[in-house]
């Protein structure tokens, strides 16, 4: 009898399309946030950039994810990463012969905010049909660990390449691998089927619309997919919001330093890959996910409420710990979601989830930066904390039975 493997020719392909994918980004983000500062000279012209980058997030999911469910998405992967290659190649060649425009680098990253969330919508789109049955815990596990294992790797290289070859180059280098991972993402082998409306017609507006009301009814219908996201979208917007207070903390506070803040990447990395090879070897048994999602998230919720009052050792324990359980829940929620979602659904739920993180880290980052005008940052951070924890409560604890049958039900 053969045993039932995740390293399959597809499951192979598209992890190797998302090393190049993310190696690539990692290295092009860090230049060109230094090639904006050295041009500009202004913290204002880079988060204006921040922001018209998230913009696409709001609308892009909501626009294609219909057409997604209806059509092969084989392609839009493919496609997207080519048209992504493409253009940060062509970006390079532009800064090697003129100069830097920063009005025309704003729009050329809006359209290229816009493919990203396109492709990141593909992504999760076909990514669960690509992972052997059984094994979805393992597969989410893989690709949760490529980014936060490259960024260590990417950072320092990109930092010396930066001073070696220059901007262009860099980007030059992004555009070839994103065309590397279009080509591995051509090799998949993966049947999907059509769908047509009732009347026979593969798209028009009025499907269009209904398709994302349908969508949309499903989700309000479904008390524990909608707990799940509502929580996920607080935790996320409020944990990403107070980012920026713990930066003010260690710049402001007596005792404390940046170099000391950027220890907790390290721990939490530590901390992250350590969880991850334990969830890889050993994944939690199916009648035992929800309990243990559940409570991982009540605990990492406390740490933060204790984070900024803890002796720095105990901080750097507290980051540790988060990673390891972060990972942990993040690979059994998304592997329980994606198993749960019906495949004529995917594009439309994923995008929906999509626009409510974006939403939340809009709001939250604004609420969370208000409070930090207004009052001491550890008390800021642990009323954000605390209200996670209360949503956590709200949401998935008051519908635990809907959201235990998402987590413990069998693949």
């Amino acid at each position: 009898m053969q045993k039932n493997t995740l390293w399959t020719r597809n499951f192979t392909l598209v992890t190797l399309a998302t090393v190049f994918g993310s190696a690539g980004g990692i290295a092009g983000s860090f230049a060109m946030s230094f090639l904006v500062f050295d041009e500009t000279g202004s913290t204002l012209a880079s988060a204006l950039l921040l922001a018209i980058q998230v913009l696409p997030n709001v609308f892009i999911p909501l626009i294609l994810a219909p057409v997604m469910d209806r059509l092969p998405r084989k392609p839009f992967l493919v496609g997207g990463d080519a048209v992504n290659g493409a253009l940060y190649f062509l970006l390079g060649v532009y800064l090697l012969v003129l100069p830097f425009s920063y009005i025309e680098y704003l729009c050329f990253s809006l359209v290229l905010a816009c493919l990203s969330s396109f492709d990141q919508l593909a992504y999760n789109s076909i990514y669960p049909k690509l992972i052997p049955p059984g094994l979805e815990e393992k597969g989410y596990t893989v690709s949760s660990m490529v980014y936060p294992v490259l960024n260590v790797v990417m950072l320092p290289v990109a930092a010396l390449l930066l001073d070696a070859a220059g901007v262009p180059a860099i980007l030059m280098g992004q555009g070839v691998l994103s065309l590397l991972a279009a080509l591995a993402e051509s090799r998949i082998r993966v049947e999907e089927a059509v769908r047509r409306d009732e009347a026979g017609k593969l798209f028009s507006f009025r499907t269009w619309w209904g398709d994302l009301r349908d969508a949309a009814r499903f989700l309000k219908q479904d008390d524990g997919l909608r707990s799940i996201y509502l929580y996920m979208m607080t935790t996320n917007g409020l944990g990403n919001g107070y980012s920026s207070i713990l930066v003010a903390f260690f710049r402001s506070t007596p005792g404390f330093t940046v170099a000391m803040y950027s220890l907790f990447t390290v721990f939490e990395f530590a901390g992250r890959s350590l969880g991850g090879i334990l969830h890889y070897r050993k994944p939690v048994p199916a009648k035992h996910r929800f309990t243990f999602a559940f409570w991982t998230y009540q605990i990492y919720e406390a740490m933060d409420m204790l984070l900024l009052w803890l002796p720095y050792p105990l901080m750097l324990l507290s980051r540790a710990a988060c990673g390891f359980l972060g990972i942990n829940s993040a690979v059994l929620r998304e592997a329980a979601v994606q198993r749960y979602i019906p495949e004529n659904y995917r594009a439309r739920l994923n995008a929906f989830f999509s626009v409510l993180l974006s939403a939340g880290a809009s709001v939250f980052g604004l609420l969370v930066g208000a409070m930090g005008e207004l009052i001491d940052y550890r008390l800021c951070v642990t009323l954000c904390a605390g209200l996670c924890s209360a949503v956590l409560w709200c949401t998935v604890w008051r519908h635990r039975k809907s959201v235990r049958a998402i987590y413990d039900r069998e693949g």
